[in-house]
C-alpha cells in the first residue's frame, strides 16, 4: 500500500463524517475516521490496538517502538454539528483559498492527524529508543468518553504527551474545568388572587439565584490565578423554565448554568457548598428541589510550570507557557501517560464555527516542532 499525500490524508479525514452530539439524531460514530488512522498507522509500521467505548464510539492507540516511556501524540476524533448553509463551502471536504485549508475539523482537530503523520515519517528510518504513541479519542466534543475510558481502565503509556488542539503553537500548561448543572424547583401551584393556595416556585428560584451570586462572589474573592484572562471561576445562568401562565401560582421552575472552576477547586466541595444553601430556601418557601449536574463535570487541567515537558515545549516555540478557558482532554490523558501539555496549529477561535480553516502558515513550523519532540522523547 502507498500511504495517501498529506493533502489527501487531509482530505480524507475531513470527508470522513465524525459527529458528536448529546441529540441522538445528530450524534454519528467515529469508526471511520479510527479506521483510516488504523490502516495508514499500520503502514508505517505501528502496533495499533482499537477500543469500543461505546456503541459506535472508538479509541485507537498506535504504538511505534516497545519499552517503557516515550511521547504520546494525543486528539480527538470527532467534531461539533454543523449548518452546512453557513459555509461557503462543503464542510466535508477540503477546500483551499487564502492560504488556508477549510473543513469541519481542520484546526480542531483532525488536520492534528495528518500533521503529526507528516512529522512521523522522515524519523522512521531511524532506531527508537522509547516508544511513540499516536492516541485518537471519540466523544471529545460531547461527553469526553473516549478519555474518561482510558482512565476507567486504569492504561498507562508513555512519558510525556502532547494534545493536539488549536493553540496557535503555544503551549498550554493550564485550563479550567466545566460544570454544568440544573437545579429544579417543584411547588405547588394555584390560582393567583390567593398566594396561600400555593408554594411559588419561581419565587423560590429568584432566592435560589441570590444565594449562587453571593456563592459566585465568595469564590472570586477567594480563587484568583493571574494566568487566566478571567482571572477567577465564572459562574453563568444560562437558561430558566418555569411556570405556564400569568394568572396562576408557578408551580415548577428549573434553572440550568455553567461553573467554570480553576485547578485546585474541588468539584464535589463547590456543589456540596450550593446544596447548603438551596436546604433552607426549600424550607423556608415549602418546595421539593433536585439539583443535578447535566453530565460529569470535566476537571480543570494544570502542568507544572517547572517539569520537563513546559520547559522544554517553551526553549522550542519561544513562547512562555499559558492559561486558556476552554476545556480538553488534558485532565484525563494526564493520569494515563505523565508530563501533559497542550500544544497546537490553528487557532480556538475558528474552532465550532461555519468557515472553520487552518492556515497553511503553520503547518511546516508545527510539523517541525513534533518532529523535535519525537526525537527528544524516542531517539
Amino acid at each position: 500500500m502507498v500511504l495517501p499525500s498529506f493533502k489527501q490524508q487531509f482530505r480524507q479525514l475531513l470527508q470522513a463524517a465524525s459527529v458528536s452530539c448529546t441529540q441522538a439524531h445528530i450524534d454519528q460514530s467515529n469508526k471511520v475516521v479510527i479506521d483510516l488512522l488504523a490502516t495508514w498507522l499500520t503502514e508505517l509500521g505501528f502496533t495499533c490496538e482499537i477500543t469500543q467505548v461505546t456503541k459506535g464510539k472508538y479509541n485507537l492507540l498506535a504504538q511505534y517502538g516497545s519499552g517503557v516511556g516515550g511521547l504520546v501524540l494525543a486528539g480527538h476524533t470527532d467534531t461539533v454539528p454543523y449548518d452546512e448553509s453557513l459555509w461557503n463551502s462543503n464542510p466535508l471536504d477540503l477546500f483551499e483559498a487564502d492560504n488556508r485549508w477549510y473543513g469541519l475539523g481542520s484546526c480542531d482537530m483532525k488536520g492534528f492527524f495528518a500533521i503529526a503523520i507528516q512529522a512521523i515519517q522522515p524519523l522512521l528510518t531511524q532506531s527508537f529508543k522509547y516508544p511513540l504513541f499516536i492516541l485518537a479519542t471519540c466523544d471529545e466534543e460531547s461527553s469526553m468518553s473516549g478519555a474518561r475510558a482510558l482512565v476507567a481502565n486504569q492504561q498507562k503509556f508513555g512519558r510525556a504527551a502532547i494534545i493536539g488542539e488549536p493553540t496557535n503553537l503555544r503551549p498550554i500548561r493550564l485550563h479550567k474545568g466545566i460544570m454544568m448543572e440544573r437545579i429544579e424547583l417543584l411547588g405547588q401551584s394555584g390560582h393567583s388572587s390567593n398566594p396561600a393556595l400555593g408554594h411559588n416556585a419561581l419565587e423560590a428560584m429568584n432566592d435560589v439565584i441570590t444565594e449562587l451570586i453571593k456563592l459566585r462572589t465568595q469564590w472570586q474573592q477567594q480563587y484568583q490565578n493571574p494566568l487566566f484572562t478571567v482571572p477567577y471561576p465564572t459562574l453563568n445562568f444560562g437558561c430558566i423554565h418555569g411556570g405556564d401562565n400569568p394568572n396562576r401560582i408557578c408551580g415548577q421552575c428549573a434553572l440550568e448554568f455553567d461553573l467554570r472552576p480553576l485547578p485546585n477547586m474541588s468539584a464535589d466541595e463547590l456543589r456540596m457548598a450550593i446544596n447548603n444553601k438551596l436546604k433552607p430556601i426549600a424550607e423556608q418557601h415549602q418546595i421539593s428541589v433536585e439539583y443535578n449536574p447535566l453530565f460529569s463535570h470535566v476537571p480543570a487541567f494544570e502542568q507544572n510550570a517547572n517539569s520537563e515537558l513546559v520547559k522544554l515545549a517553551e526553549k522550542l516555540t519561544g513562547y512562555q507557557s499559558e492559561a486558556v478557558a476552554f476545556a480538553t482532554e488534558a485532565p484525563y490523558i494526564q493520569q494515563v501517560t505523565g508530563d501533559t501539555i497542550v500544544l497546537g496549529a490553528g487557532s480556538i477561535d475558528q474552532a465550532h464555527q461555519p468557515n472553520e480553516y487552518l492556515s497553511l502558515s503553520q503547518i511546516e513550523p508545527y510539523t517541525l516542532l513534533l518532529r523535535q519532540l519525537i526525537a527528544y522523547y524516542c531517539l
